[in-house]
């Protein structure tokens, strides 16, 4: 009798961190989530990982302008799902607010951030979490990620 063919598990892999609702915060949750995409297999410079990174920056910048309640953190986790090709990146604070997309001129400095995030993602939405505050989150399509034919072309696989 043949073996059962069973496909292999292709696993969620996440990171997680809380950062002080400060600039440096903000820069800090950019840097060490663009490490961990080089560490997914997300080289700098591409395109997806540029992509991922702008997202992550400005929801996280968001977090600390918008988003800020003296005294508390925000977290941002990411998850990486090898199977559909998707990064989820999830941004927490404590501020009851909920984000509010502007049209801004080309002479704003400020209202960009969010129409940012909507061209780049594939989708984003706000959605509740437990304690006060909410999750402003987006995903990202990885179309080059491990798992998929390109990958394996561009590690000479």
């Amino acid at each position: 009798m043949p073996a059962p063919h069973s496909q292999p598990v292709a696993p969620v892999r996440a990171f997680a961190q809380r950062f002080s609702a400060t600039r440096r915060g903000a820069r800090l949750a950019r840097l060490l989530a663009a490490l961990q995409l080089v560490e997914w297999g997300q080289p700098r410079g591409t395109d997806d990982h540029d992509t991922v990174t702008l997202v992550i920056a400005e929801l996280a910048a968001n977090a600390v302008l918008h988003g800020r309640v003296p005294g508390r953190d925000f977290a941002l986790l990411l998850t990486y799902d090898d199977r559909r090709g998707v990064i989820r990146i999830e941004v927490s604070d404590t501020h009851p607010a909920r984000p509010v997309p502007v049209v801004p001129t080309p002479d704003d400095d400020h209202g960009h951030g969010l129409v940012l995030v909507d061209a780049l993602a594939a989708r984003w939405g706000v959605s509740d979490r437990v304690g006060p505050g909410k999750t402003v989150w987006a995903e990202c399509a990885m179309p080059t990620g491990p798992g998929t034919p390109e990958w394996g072309a561009l590690q000479g696989r």
